[in-house]
């Protein structure tokens, strides 16, 4: 298994340089164009374009913005930070192309919303290539690892780090903080996407404003400190003594490996999972709604995973003595620069970051096993799993969860992208109308 993680950063870079060239940078030659895309919409009977927009980045700010990057560079030193902003880079790409394909191939329920996702996108990829078998056993594993990852990435892994935080700041029991967070979730979750949508609307803003809020303020005490970490991190990065040497010694160094893989689980671009968001969208355009992508993906990592490395690299100085003591870790760096009342902000902010992600994970897990059956008794023992989870999450190990969490996601981002670059025409086609191609036109126009 460590191969196939230590293969994703080729996976990743390859396929976001394919479709950066095949895509002409558009969104850099068209700066314009693509921010007028961000405010477009149309009435219709499923969420707004920003509502989605919000569910998504709830689905993927949280343990990878805070306890995926101390743990890449507890595992893979500072410059794992480096190899972290420079895949999301990559991947941005690769995140606009699966949207584009989910609105383009999602299907509407009797009320007449809108759902999708990568399921079926990847099933009609091969299904175009006359695999039909081969299509129906992809999506179904695709979707399988979805509900998987919903389930430890989404929901355990996020508890657990909430369950820590309000432990070293309050000193509540780590089981009592899962108990009440599966309870609330329990309710929420029986509004549907709606009631998703509304929640993670309004926490979305507060927990990024009162984070970015904590960051910028350490950051500013502890200026005269952020040139040396950034040199740290750019050193690092090509500080390939512990490897093997060559090429492949350097992908699957520590910095390599953790960095993107920490990147992907913050991000999730290039994986597939956000397409169950965005495919709920009344979007203008399958392109338009890929731009929320794009924005996705800076906020998440260019934006909000730097900061964290900062301040974890200007707070601490003995980052190796915590072990897996990740939100510590976190905790421990803005407490020594702003203050004790800093860990506990910190916490109320992680739980926000938390709640907010496991709501939206359990969307992407729901629609998937809807891509199997849409049985209520299923949907029935699916949340009662999800719910348990959420409270045995809250007091086992992060290490045992992350290993987890690497490899699903692996297996879920070698499927996707065989489907992105499978159906990179379409992708192409949809762009081109975006930018008013006369001679052609969106499939939803």
């Amino acid at each position: 298994m460590d191969i196939l993680v230590s293969a994703v950063p080729f996976l990743l870079f390859g396929a976001g340089s394919f479709y950066l060239v095949k895509l002409r940078f558009f969104y850099f030659l068209h700066p314009v164009k693509t921010f007028r895309a961000l405010f477009e919409r149309r009435e219709g009977s499923g969420v707004s374009p920003l509502s989605a927009l919000s569910m998504a980045l709830a689905g993927t700010l949280g343990v990878g913005n805070i306890v995926g990057v101390a743990s890449a560079i507890c595992l893979g030193g500072a410059g794992a930070v480096f190899w972290m902003i420079l895949s999301a880079l990559l991947a941005m790409v690769l995140k606009y192309a699966e949207i584009v394909l989910a609105v383009v191939h999602r299907r509407f329920d009797g009320d007449g919303k809108p759902f999708g996702g990568a399921p079926y996108y990847i099933r009609r990829a091969f299904e175009g290539l006359r695999l039909l078998k081969v299509g129906r056993l992809t999506a179904g594993a695709f979707a399988a690892l979805c509900i998987f990852n919903a389930i430890v990435m989404g929901n355990a892994l996020q508890i657990n780090t909430v369950a820590g935080a309000f432990e070293g700041a309050f000193g509540i029991s780590p089981l009592a903080v899962g108990i009440v967070i599966a309870v609330f979730c329990g309710v929420a979750v029986v509004g549907g996407v709606e009631r998703i949508a509304r929640i993670t609307g309004k926490l979305v803003p507060l927990m990024s404003l009162l984070f970015i809020g904590m960051c910028v303020a350490v950051i500013a005490l502890r200026w005269d400190m952020i040139p040396r970490a950034v040199s740290d991190i750019f050193y690092e990065a090509f500080d390939v003594r512990s490897a093997a040497g060559g090429i492949v010694g350097f992908i699957i160094s520590g910095g390599v490996r953790y960095g993107t893989m920490r990147g992907l689980i913050s991000n999730e671009a290039g994986c597939g999972t956000a397409t169950m968001a965005h495919a709920t969208a009344d979007a203008v355009s399958p392109a338009s709604q890929g731009v929320l992508g794009l924005v996705e993906v800076f906020v998440d990592t260019v934006l909000m995973c730097t900061l964290t490395a900062l301040v974890i690299l200007v707070g601490v100085e003995d980052i190796g003595a915590f072990g897996d003591g990740y939100i510590l870790l976190v905790q421990t760096a803005f407490e020594s620069v702003l203050g004790a009342w800093a860990g506990n902000t910190l916490a109320i902010a992680v739980l926000l970051f938390g709640v907010a992600t496991v709501l939206c994970q359990s969307h992407y897990g729901r629609t998937c096993l809807d891509y199997f059956t849409s049985s209520s008794g299923a949907r029935f023992v699916y949340y009662t799993v999800f719910c348990v989870v959420t409270v045995v999450g809250s007091v086992v190990s992060p290490s045992a969860m992350f290993e987890l969490a690497d490899v699903g996601l692996a297996l879920m981002t070698f499927i996707n992208i065989t489907a992105l670059l499978l159906m990179s025409r379409e992708v192409k086609e949809e762009t081109q109308a975006f930018l008013g191609n006369n001679k052609i036109k969106s499939r939803l126009s």
